[in-house]
């Protein structure tokens, strides 16, 4: 399957896994992140573009558009960028939610609308992945900022879907607690890490690698009829209880 992927975020935990097994499919890839002492080095293993960018800026996502596709179509957008901001409500600020939303919701859909053009020309349909979070659907304390915004990414992910339909695909997948970068506060504590994972049916933290095989499988040909769709991968705690 001939066309580039493009993964935001492509430096570290669920984007890097996902990189790496596209790279053994010999998918050809853009890699996006914002630090350049990563990135480059990972680009040039994976013999993958890259842009080196700054979300924020403006024309960033119009930037990553252009240098991903040069005048060509895209196969596949992979959006694995994300927050994790745990605080209860009395603690949470405006500029807490507003940043949530930005970074989980509003980026992604100015991420998937920059390289519209470009997904849109790829013969066979594209694919683009989203990402939320199992806390949206079960309701944890201390949730109410991160969940809001992945709640959105969920309402984009199904509007986009079914918008974007027969052309490009679009899926999200909610994994539970996953041993990234971005998780580190939570997974770096043996004790807290072994409680938190004794919560799931199968008891563990989520791997960087549990994810990125749907996510992998989600833009190749053999999910060709998956759209609109929102997937767990979360060791079963969105649906069972471990046992007492």
């Amino acid at each position: 399957m001939s066309g580039k992927i493009v993964i935001f975020g492509a430096t570290g935990g669920i984007g890097e896994a996902s990189a790496r097994r596209l790279h053994a499919q010999g998918r050809e890839l853009h890699l996006v992140a914002r630090n350049y002492d990563l990135l480059s080095p990972l680009a040039s293993e994976l013999g993958a573009s890259f842009t080196l960018a700054d979300l924020d800026e403006a024309g960033a996502f119009a930037c990553v558009a252009e240098e991903a596709a040069q005048g060509a179509s895209l196969a596949g957008l992979i959006f694995a960028i994300g927050t994790i901001n745990l605080k209860p409500l009395a603690r949470l600020t405006r500029a807490d939610f507003e940043r949530d939303y930005l970074v989980n919701a509003i980026w992604a859909a100015e991420a998937v609308q920059a390289a519209l053009p470009a997904l849109a020309k790829q013969e066979g349909g594209a694919s683009v992945v989203l990402f939320s979070s199992v806390a949206v659907a079960q309701g944890f304390p201390n949730h109410a900022s991160i969940s809001m915004a992945k709640g959105a990414v969920e309402g984009l992910m199904r509007s986009l879907a079914a918008e974007l339909a027969p052309k490009i695909r679009v899926n999200c997948i909610a994994p539970s607690l996953t041993r990234t970068k971005l998780a580190s506060k939570l997974t770096s504590n043996a004790q807290m890490a072994d409680a938190i994972g004794a919560m799931h049916a199968l008891p563990r933290l989520g791997e960087p690698q549990d994810v990125a095989s749907l996510a992998t499988f989600l833009v190749s040909h053999e999910a060709s009829w998956i759209t609109g769709q929102l997937m767990a991968v979360d060791g079963g705690r969105s649906t069972l209880r471990p046992k007492g």
